[in-house]
Protein backbone atom coordinates (compact mmCIF):
# COMPACT_ATOMS: atom_id res chain seq x y z
CA UNK A 1 0.00 0.00 0.00
CA UNK A 2 -0.78 -8.38 -7.98
CA UNK A 3 -1.78 -9.69 -10.26
CA UNK A 4 -1.83 -8.00 -13.36
CA UNK A 5 0.36 -4.65 -14.49
CA UNK A 6 -1.43 -1.58 -15.45
CA UNK A 7 0.02 -0.37 -18.45
CA UNK A 8 1.61 2.62 -18.15
CA UNK A 9 3.50 3.14 -21.20
CA UNK A 10 0.70 4.15 -23.95
CA UNK A 11 1.88 6.27 -26.92
CA UNK A 12 -0.31 9.09 -25.16
CA UNK A 13 1.52 9.25 -22.15
CA UNK A 14 4.62 9.24 -24.12
CA UNK A 15 3.33 11.86 -25.85
CA UNK A 16 2.97 14.20 -22.91
CA UNK A 17 6.16 12.93 -21.20
CA UNK A 18 7.82 14.10 -24.42
CA UNK A 19 6.20 17.43 -24.59
CA UNK A 20 6.91 17.83 -20.86
CA UNK A 21 10.51 17.15 -21.54
CA UNK A 22 10.79 19.35 -24.25
CA UNK A 23 9.47 22.35 -21.62
CA UNK A 24 11.61 21.99 -19.68
CA UNK A 25 14.38 21.60 -21.53
CA UNK A 26 13.44 25.26 -23.41
CA UNK A 27 13.14 26.41 -19.77
CA UNK A 28 16.52 25.43 -18.49
CA UNK A 29 18.91 27.71 -20.96
CA UNK A 30 17.18 30.44 -18.27
CA UNK A 31 17.85 28.91 -15.02
CA UNK A 32 20.47 30.94 -14.19
CA UNK A 33 18.86 33.91 -15.23
CA UNK A 34 16.03 33.45 -12.85
CA UNK A 35 18.78 32.71 -9.73
CA UNK A 36 20.32 36.18 -10.56
CA UNK A 37 17.73 38.98 -9.02
CA UNK A 38 17.86 37.69 -5.23
CA UNK A 39 18.99 41.21 -4.07
CA UNK A 40 16.62 43.29 -6.34
CA UNK A 41 13.67 41.78 -4.96
CA UNK A 42 15.15 42.23 -1.76
CA UNK A 43 14.86 45.82 -1.99
CA UNK A 44 11.44 46.76 -3.35
CA UNK A 45 9.51 45.25 -0.35
CA UNK A 46 7.27 42.89 -2.26
CA UNK A 47 6.68 39.20 -2.21
CA UNK A 48 5.23 37.74 -4.99
CA UNK A 49 3.63 34.39 -4.77
CA UNK A 50 2.40 32.05 -7.98
CA UNK A 51 -0.92 30.30 -8.09
CA UNK A 52 -1.32 27.35 -10.47
CA UNK A 53 -4.77 25.68 -10.13
CA UNK A 54 -7.01 24.06 -12.45
CA UNK A 55 -9.78 26.35 -12.71
CA UNK A 56 -11.40 25.07 -15.93
CA UNK A 57 -11.03 22.00 -18.23
CA UNK A 58 -12.22 18.24 -16.20
CA UNK A 59 -10.19 18.92 -13.00
CA UNK A 60 -11.73 22.08 -11.97
CA UNK A 61 -14.32 20.78 -9.18
CA UNK A 62 -9.94 20.98 -7.62
CA UNK A 63 -10.29 24.07 -8.32
CA UNK A 64 -13.53 25.23 -7.31
CA UNK A 65 -12.92 26.77 -3.80
CA UNK A 66 -9.16 28.26 -4.98
CA UNK A 67 -10.31 31.98 -5.90
CA UNK A 68 -12.76 31.90 -3.09
CA UNK A 69 -9.72 31.28 -0.85
CA UNK A 70 -6.79 33.60 -2.42
CA UNK A 71 -10.08 36.05 -2.34
CA UNK A 72 -10.03 35.64 1.61
CA UNK A 73 -6.11 35.77 1.71
CA UNK A 74 -6.23 38.41 -0.33
CA UNK A 75 -8.38 40.60 1.55
CA UNK A 76 -6.17 39.41 5.01
CA UNK A 77 -2.85 40.86 3.34
CA UNK A 78 -4.65 43.68 1.79
CA UNK A 79 -2.10 45.91 4.35
CA UNK A 80 0.75 43.82 4.03
CA UNK A 81 2.92 41.52 6.34
CA UNK A 82 4.87 42.35 8.95
CA UNK A 83 7.81 40.14 9.17
CA UNK A 84 10.71 40.65 11.37
CA UNK A 85 9.52 44.41 11.79
CA UNK A 86 9.63 45.21 7.92
CA UNK A 87 6.43 45.09 6.24
CA UNK A 88 6.19 43.66 2.49
CA UNK A 89 3.40 43.97 -0.15
CA UNK A 90 2.01 40.20 -1.09
CA UNK A 91 1.54 39.58 -4.77
CA UNK A 92 -0.34 36.76 -5.32
CA UNK A 93 -0.40 35.55 -9.33
CA UNK A 94 -3.27 33.27 -9.98
CA UNK A 95 -3.15 31.07 -13.04
CA UNK A 96 -5.55 28.89 -14.72
CA UNK A 97 -3.49 25.57 -15.88
CA UNK A 98 -7.22 24.61 -17.86
CA UNK A 99 -6.64 21.15 -16.55
CA UNK A 100 -3.09 20.63 -19.01
CA UNK A 101 0.31 19.34 -17.68
CA UNK A 102 1.48 20.95 -20.47
CA UNK A 103 0.14 24.36 -19.95
CA UNK A 104 1.02 24.40 -16.60
CA UNK A 105 4.46 23.98 -17.30
CA UNK A 106 4.47 26.86 -19.43
CA UNK A 107 2.86 28.84 -16.30
CA UNK A 108 5.22 27.86 -13.95
CA UNK A 109 8.52 28.81 -16.73
CA UNK A 110 6.63 32.50 -17.05
CA UNK A 111 6.07 33.10 -13.37
CA UNK A 112 9.72 32.10 -12.63
CA UNK A 113 11.21 33.60 -15.56
CA UNK A 114 9.48 36.52 -16.11
CA UNK A 115 7.45 37.41 -12.94
CA UNK A 116 10.41 36.63 -10.84
CA UNK A 117 7.80 34.89 -8.21
CA UNK A 118 9.84 34.16 -4.81
CA UNK A 119 7.88 31.03 -4.09
CA UNK A 120 5.45 28.95 -5.42
CA UNK A 121 1.89 27.13 -4.84
CA UNK A 122 0.57 24.74 -7.17
CA UNK A 123 -2.88 24.20 -5.44
CA UNK A 124 -3.89 20.37 -6.66
CA UNK A 125 -4.40 17.48 -8.83
CA UNK A 126 -1.01 15.71 -10.38
CA UNK A 127 -1.38 17.14 -13.74
CA UNK A 128 -0.71 20.93 -12.12
CA UNK A 129 1.47 19.89 -8.67
CA UNK A 130 4.30 18.05 -10.79
CA UNK A 131 4.95 20.13 -14.22
CA UNK A 132 4.92 22.67 -12.07
CA UNK A 133 7.26 21.37 -9.32
CA UNK A 134 9.71 20.21 -12.29
CA UNK A 135 9.97 23.84 -12.88
CA UNK A 136 10.64 24.74 -9.48
CA UNK A 137 13.65 22.16 -8.88
CA UNK A 138 15.01 22.91 -12.46
CA UNK A 139 14.78 26.50 -11.99
CA UNK A 140 15.76 27.16 -7.67
CA UNK A 141 12.24 28.15 -6.95
CA UNK A 142 10.89 27.32 -3.59
CA UNK A 143 7.37 25.49 -3.92
CA UNK A 144 4.60 23.77 -2.03
CA UNK A 145 1.95 22.01 -2.35
CA UNK A 146 -0.49 19.48 -1.67
CA UNK A 147 -3.71 17.35 -2.86
CA UNK A 148 -2.45 14.78 -4.45
CA UNK A 149 -1.00 11.29 -2.90
CA UNK A 150 2.87 11.59 -2.14
CA UNK A 151 3.79 8.85 -4.13
CA UNK A 152 2.63 10.43 -7.18
CA UNK A 153 4.45 13.58 -6.30
CA UNK A 154 7.97 11.65 -5.44
CA UNK A 155 8.24 8.95 -7.56
CA UNK A 156 7.09 9.71 -11.52
CA UNK A 157 9.49 13.06 -10.57
CA UNK A 158 12.41 10.53 -9.41
CA UNK A 159 12.34 11.42 -5.95
CA UNK A 160 13.62 9.44 -3.24
CA UNK A 161 14.93 9.02 0.60
CA UNK A 162 18.37 8.69 -0.78
CA UNK A 163 17.86 11.59 -3.56
CA UNK A 164 15.24 13.83 -2.33
CA UNK A 165 14.47 17.14 -3.68
CA UNK A 166 15.47 20.90 -2.86
CA UNK A 167 13.11 23.11 -3.71
CA UNK A 168 9.79 21.37 -3.71
CA UNK A 169 7.45 20.36 -0.38
CA UNK A 170 4.35 18.74 -0.49
CA UNK A 171 1.88 17.48 1.91
CA UNK A 172 -0.66 15.06 2.15
CA UNK A 173 -1.68 11.37 2.86
CA UNK A 174 -0.38 8.64 0.57
CA UNK A 175 -1.85 5.41 -0.93
CA UNK A 176 -0.53 3.24 1.72
CA UNK A 177 -3.49 5.01 3.73
CA UNK A 178 -6.21 5.46 1.60
CA UNK A 179 -6.29 1.99 0.54
CA UNK A 180 -6.29 1.00 4.24
CA UNK A 181 -9.28 3.18 4.37
CA UNK A 182 -10.91 0.98 0.82
CA UNK A 183 -10.08 -2.34 2.22
CA UNK A 184 -11.25 -1.44 5.50
CA UNK A 185 -14.38 -0.15 3.77
CA UNK A 186 -14.73 -3.60 1.80
CA UNK A 187 -14.03 -6.21 4.57
CA UNK A 188 -16.98 -4.64 6.57
CA UNK A 189 -19.57 -6.15 3.62
CA UNK A 190 -20.10 -8.87 1.97
CA UNK A 191 -19.31 -9.34 -1.31
CA UNK A 192 -17.23 -12.17 -3.29
CA UNK A 193 -13.99 -9.78 -2.81
CA UNK A 194 -13.78 -9.74 -6.55
CA UNK A 195 -12.42 -6.23 -7.22
CA UNK A 196 -12.89 -4.22 -10.61
CA UNK A 197 -9.39 -1.64 -11.12
CA UNK A 198 -10.63 1.63 -13.02
CA UNK A 199 -7.49 3.82 -13.30
CA UNK A 200 -6.74 6.59 -16.66
CA UNK A 201 -3.92 6.70 -18.58
CA UNK A 202 -2.37 9.71 -16.70
CA UNK A 203 0.26 10.15 -13.67
CA UNK A 204 -2.23 9.71 -11.05
CA UNK A 205 -3.27 6.35 -12.88
CA UNK A 206 -0.13 5.35 -12.87
CA UNK A 207 0.27 5.62 -9.41
CA UNK A 208 -2.54 3.98 -8.25
CA UNK A 209 -2.13 0.92 -10.53
CA UNK A 210 1.93 0.97 -9.50
CA UNK A 211 2.26 -3.03 -9.19
CA UNK A 212 5.07 -2.20 -5.99
CA UNK A 213 3.12 0.00 -3.93
CA UNK A 214 -0.28 1.09 -5.68
CA UNK A 215 -3.74 -0.38 -5.26
CA UNK A 216 -3.09 -3.72 -7.22
CA UNK A 217 -0.40 -5.04 -4.20
CA UNK A 218 -2.45 -3.47 -1.21
CA UNK A 219 -5.62 -5.22 -2.98
CA UNK A 220 -3.72 -8.72 -3.00
CA UNK A 221 -2.57 -8.43 0.14
CA UNK A 222 -6.37 -7.80 1.58
CA UNK A 223 -6.95 -11.58 0.27
CA UNK A 224 -8.75 -9.41 -2.74
CA UNK A 225 -8.66 -10.66 -6.04
CA UNK A 226 -7.97 -8.29 -8.89
CA UNK A 227 -9.42 -7.79 -12.22
CA UNK A 228 -7.46 -5.29 -13.81
CA UNK A 229 -8.46 -4.34 -17.24
CA UNK A 230 -6.46 -1.41 -19.68
CA UNK A 231 -6.31 1.71 -18.41
CA UNK A 232 -8.92 4.67 -20.15
CA UNK A 233 -8.17 7.55 -21.82
CA UNK A 234 -9.60 10.85 -19.89
CA UNK A 235 -12.25 11.92 -21.09
CA UNK A 236 -13.36 8.64 -22.94
CA UNK A 237 -16.70 8.56 -24.21
CA UNK A 238 -16.85 4.06 -24.32
CA UNK A 239 -16.01 2.21 -20.99
CA UNK A 240 -16.79 -1.56 -23.02
CA UNK A 241 -13.86 -3.09 -23.11
CA UNK A 242 -13.20 -2.64 -19.29
CA UNK A 243 -16.86 -3.28 -18.43
CA UNK A 244 -16.64 -6.54 -20.34
CA UNK A 245 -13.90 -7.73 -18.09
CA UNK A 246 -15.80 -7.05 -15.29
CA UNK A 247 -18.90 -8.62 -15.87
CA UNK A 248 -16.75 -11.53 -17.34
CA UNK A 249 -14.75 -11.53 -13.54
CA UNK A 250 -18.18 -11.24 -11.91
CA UNK A 251 -16.63 -8.54 -10.16
CA UNK A 252 -18.66 -6.98 -7.27
CA UNK A 253 -16.31 -4.19 -6.17
CA UNK A 254 -15.03 -1.33 -8.35
CA UNK A 255 -11.88 0.15 -6.92
CA UNK A 256 -9.55 2.94 -8.53
CA UNK A 257 -9.17 6.44 -9.13
CA UNK A 258 -10.83 8.48 -11.36
CA UNK A 259 -12.24 12.30 -12.29
CA UNK A 260 -15.84 13.49 -12.40
CA UNK A 261 -17.16 13.65 -15.86
CA UNK A 262 -15.22 10.04 -16.47
CA UNK A 263 -17.13 8.22 -14.08
CA UNK A 264 -20.26 9.91 -14.66
CA UNK A 265 -19.91 8.14 -18.46
CA UNK A 266 -18.62 5.03 -16.70
CA UNK A 267 -21.20 4.20 -14.69
CA UNK A 268 -24.18 5.22 -16.89
CA UNK A 269 -22.59 3.05 -19.17
CA UNK A 270 -22.46 0.33 -16.19
CA UNK A 271 -26.02 0.62 -16.07
CA UNK A 272 -27.04 0.45 -19.88
CA UNK A 273 -25.19 -2.88 -20.28
CA UNK A 274 -26.50 -4.27 -16.76
CA UNK A 275 -23.58 -4.35 -14.57
CA UNK A 276 -23.97 -3.54 -10.77
CA UNK A 277 -21.37 -3.69 -8.68
CA UNK A 278 -22.17 -3.81 -5.02
CA UNK A 279 -19.47 -0.99 -4.15
CA UNK A 280 -18.00 1.31 -5.88
CA UNK A 281 -15.10 3.28 -4.29
CA UNK A 282 -13.07 5.58 -6.00
CA UNK A 283 -10.90 8.31 -5.29
CA UNK A 284 -11.04 11.93 -6.64
CA UNK A 285 -14.36 11.81 -8.73
CA UNK A 286 -16.44 10.92 -5.62
CA UNK A 287 -15.02 14.04 -3.58
CA UNK A 288 -17.59 16.83 -4.47
CA UNK A 289 -21.03 16.79 -4.24
CA UNK A 290 -21.36 18.54 -7.25
CA UNK A 291 -20.24 15.48 -8.66
CA UNK A 292 -22.63 12.87 -7.27
CA UNK A 293 -25.71 15.42 -7.64
CA UNK A 294 -24.47 15.49 -11.51
CA UNK A 295 -24.97 11.22 -11.32
CA UNK A 296 -28.56 11.70 -9.73
CA UNK A 297 -29.45 8.65 -8.14
CA UNK A 298 -26.41 6.69 -9.70
CA UNK A 299 -24.46 8.22 -6.79
CA UNK A 300 -25.86 7.54 -4.16
CA UNK A 301 -24.13 4.86 -2.12
CA UNK A 302 -20.32 5.31 -3.82
CA UNK A 303 -17.67 5.69 -1.36
CA UNK A 304 -14.46 7.50 -1.45
CA UNK A 305 -11.20 8.68 0.65
CA UNK A 306 -11.94 11.88 2.98
CA UNK A 307 -9.24 13.58 3.95
CA UNK A 308 -11.05 16.83 5.47
CA UNK A 309 -15.05 17.40 6.22
CA UNK A 310 -16.03 20.13 9.08
CA UNK A 311 -15.86 17.91 11.56
CA UNK A 312 -12.20 17.96 11.85
CA UNK A 313 -10.88 18.94 15.13
CA UNK A 314 -8.43 21.91 14.07
CA UNK A 315 -8.29 25.65 13.77
CA UNK A 316 -7.20 27.76 11.19
CA UNK A 317 -3.49 29.21 12.39
CA UNK A 318 -4.21 32.83 9.98
CA UNK A 319 -7.65 33.15 11.25
CA UNK A 320 -8.86 31.20 14.41
CA UNK A 321 -11.81 29.34 12.07
CA UNK A 322 -13.04 25.94 12.97
CA UNK A 323 -13.23 23.52 10.25
CA UNK A 324 -16.87 23.91 10.51
CA UNK A 325 -16.72 27.93 10.62
CA UNK A 326 -15.08 27.36 6.94
CA UNK A 327 -17.78 25.52 5.75
CA UNK A 328 -20.41 27.55 7.03
CA UNK A 329 -18.68 30.69 5.79
CA UNK A 330 -18.25 28.99 2.21
CA UNK A 331 -21.70 27.66 2.05
CA UNK A 332 -22.87 30.89 3.45
CA UNK A 333 -20.93 33.49 0.49
CA UNK A 334 -21.31 30.72 -2.37
CA UNK A 335 -24.95 28.89 -1.70
CA UNK A 336 -23.18 25.65 -2.71
CA UNK A 337 -22.28 22.94 -0.13
CA UNK A 338 -19.03 22.52 1.25
CA UNK A 339 -16.29 20.06 -0.92
CA UNK A 340 -13.08 18.61 0.37
CA UNK A 341 -10.54 20.76 -1.43
CA UNK A 342 -11.60 24.05 0.62
CA UNK A 343 -9.47 22.32 4.01
CA UNK A 344 -6.51 22.48 1.99
CA UNK A 345 -6.61 25.09 -0.42
CA UNK A 346 -6.97 27.13 3.04
CA UNK A 347 -3.94 24.92 4.35
CA UNK A 348 -1.95 25.62 1.79
CA UNK A 349 -1.99 29.44 2.62
CA UNK A 350 -1.44 28.62 6.43
CA UNK A 351 1.73 27.08 5.47
CA UNK A 352 2.86 29.19 2.87
CA UNK A 353 2.04 32.49 5.05
CA UNK A 354 3.59 30.50 7.86
CA UNK A 355 7.04 29.94 5.84
CA UNK A 356 7.21 33.87 4.70
CA UNK A 357 7.23 35.14 8.66
CA UNK A 358 9.84 32.76 9.71
CA UNK A 359 12.34 33.12 6.74
CA UNK A 360 15.28 34.88 7.21
CA UNK A 361 14.74 37.14 4.11
CA UNK A 362 11.20 36.49 2.52
CA UNK A 363 12.42 37.82 -0.86
CA UNK A 364 15.55 35.44 -1.06
CA UNK A 365 14.36 31.87 -2.34
CA UNK A 366 16.96 30.16 -0.58
CA UNK A 367 15.28 31.43 2.77
CA UNK A 368 12.23 30.60 2.19
CA UNK A 369 13.47 27.13 1.34
CA UNK A 370 15.27 26.98 4.52
CA UNK A 371 12.03 27.83 6.61
CA UNK A 372 10.11 25.36 4.45
CA UNK A 373 12.43 22.68 5.98
CA UNK A 374 11.64 24.12 9.30
CA UNK A 375 7.93 24.14 8.87
CA UNK A 376 5.94 22.39 12.41
CA UNK A 377 2.50 23.97 12.31
CA UNK A 378 -1.34 22.22 12.79
CA UNK A 379 -3.40 23.37 9.86
CA UNK A 380 -6.67 22.97 9.21
CA UNK A 381 -6.34 20.08 7.92
CA UNK A 382 -3.93 18.71 10.63
CA UNK A 383 -0.31 19.04 11.28
CA UNK A 384 2.65 19.29 8.30
CA UNK A 385 5.79 18.79 9.97
CA UNK A 386 8.89 19.07 7.30
CA UNK A 387 11.61 18.66 10.05
CA UNK A 388 11.72 14.94 9.98
CA UNK A 389 9.74 11.54 9.82
CA UNK A 390 7.95 11.78 6.70
CA UNK A 391 8.49 8.95 4.33
CA UNK A 392 10.94 11.57 2.38
CA UNK A 393 12.58 14.64 3.49
CA UNK A 394 9.95 16.37 1.00
CA UNK A 395 6.70 14.60 2.82
CA UNK A 396 4.86 16.05 5.51
CA UNK A 397 1.44 13.41 5.78
CA UNK A 398 -2.12 14.58 6.80
CA UNK A 399 -5.03 12.20 8.08
CA UNK A 400 -7.21 10.50 5.47
CA UNK A 401 -10.58 8.19 6.48
CA UNK A 402 -13.67 6.76 4.39
CA UNK A 403 -16.84 7.89 3.35
CA UNK A 404 -19.92 6.61 1.56
CA UNK A 405 -22.33 9.22 0.04
CA UNK A 406 -25.76 8.94 1.34
CA UNK A 407 -29.34 11.00 1.75
CA UNK A 408 -28.52 14.68 3.76
CA UNK A 409 -30.38 16.33 6.12
CA UNK A 410 -29.52 20.05 5.17
CA UNK A 411 -28.01 18.77 1.42
CA UNK A 412 -29.43 16.67 -0.68
CA UNK A 413 -26.56 13.91 -0.17
CA UNK A 414 -23.72 13.49 2.61
CA UNK A 415 -20.77 12.32 2.72
CA UNK A 416 -21.11 10.10 5.84
CA UNK A 417 -17.60 8.88 8.30
CA UNK A 418 -17.65 4.71 7.85
CA UNK A 419 -14.25 4.02 8.24
CA UNK A 420 -11.11 5.11 9.93
CA UNK A 421 -8.58 2.35 9.68
CA UNK A 422 -6.14 4.68 8.48
CA UNK A 423 -6.68 7.52 11.27
CA UNK A 424 -8.70 7.43 14.36
CA UNK A 425 -8.74 11.40 13.99
CA UNK A 426 -12.79 11.16 13.96
CA UNK A 427 -15.10 7.98 15.06
CA UNK A 428 -17.27 6.35 12.38
CA UNK A 429 -20.37 7.98 11.74
CA UNK A 430 -21.74 4.65 10.82
CA UNK A 431 -21.03 1.57 8.58
CA UNK A 432 -20.26 1.05 4.79
CA UNK A 433 -23.74 -0.29 2.75
CA UNK A 434 -23.99 -2.21 0.11
CA UNK A 435 -25.75 0.21 -3.16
Amino acid sequence: MSQNILHTADAATETLSTARRQVLRGLGAAATAASLPTLALAQNKTIRIGYISPLTGPLAPFGETDKYTVAKIQELLKDGLTIHGTKYAVEVLVRDSQSNPNKAAELAGNLILNEKIHLMLPASTTDAINPVSDQCELNGVPCLSSQAPWQSFVFPRGGSVEKPFKWTYHFFWGLEDVLTGFTGMWNSVQTNRKVGMLFPRNADGEAWGNKEWGLPPAVTKAGFQTVIPSSFQPLTNDFSAQISEYKKAGVDIIGGISYPADLKTFITQCRQQQFKPKVVTVAAALLFPSGIEAMGALGFGMSTEVWWTPAFPFKSSLTGQTSAKLAEDWEAATSKQWTQPLGYAHALWEVALDVLKRAKDPTSREAIRQAITETNLTTVAGPVNFTGGGPTPNISKTPVLGGQWVKGKKHKYDLRIVDNSASKLITPEGKLQLI
